[in-house]
């Protein structure tokens, strides 16, 4: 198979898979995600030479950096905007409810959006995109045992988070919850 082809295969292949893990990230901003997916694609397409055999890992640590060069790019457009008077939320939210919308895994969003922004990706990525720590270190770009220790600390950080919320979750969370029967 030539690049050419290589790139169109990953294309269809991974195209909702990256639409995904864009969309989770930017909160269903829906011409933030086109714009974002367009541009992991472009890239791809320029560097189809270095796709590897299993292009999905790759293709998430693009849209890493696409990301983050989106979100810079997004604060002065939502500045712009705020003097426009545009009201983003008006255009809903069209692409995709991530797993934590829901309302019962609420305090779990509480206790990730406590952690870095490094760790919340490195958890992002194993829960949302399945990544095992192979594909892991490939999407940070890092070796493999670097991956697994990131990843290990990152789950410890949580989860003292969450053990640090629990207090509050006794009160609040499971009493409105809990069904006595008899």
């Amino acid at each position: 198979m030539s690049n050419d082809e290589i790139f169109a295969a990953a294309y269809r292949e991974h195209y909702w898979a990256v639409s995904r893990y864009v969309a989770r990230r930017l909160n269903g901003r829906a011409g933030e995600v086109e714009e974002v997916v367009a541009e992991v694609f472009t890239v791809a397409w320029r560097r189809r030479a270095d796709l590897p055999v299993s292009p999905l890992p790759w293709l998430y640590g693009v849209a890493r950096n696409c990301l983050a060069n989106a979100v810079r790019g997004y604060g002065r457009r939502r500045r712009l905007l705020d003097r426009l008077g545009n009201d983003e939320t008006a255009h809903g939210r069209q692409i995709v409810d991530s797993p934590d919308t829901e309302a019962p895994g609420a305090w779990v969003h509480d206790a990730l959006g406590r952690l870095s922004e490094a760790d919340q990706e490195v958890l992002r990525l194993t829960a949302w995109e399945e990544l095992g720590v192979d594909d892991l270190a490939v999407a940070l770009g890092c070796g493999t045992r670097a991956a697994a220790m990131r990843l290990h600390r990152a789950r410890r950080r949580l989860r003292a988070e969450i053990d640090r919320m629990r207090p509050a979750l006794a009160d609040g969370g499971t009493a409105t919850k809990e069904h006595h029967h008899g």
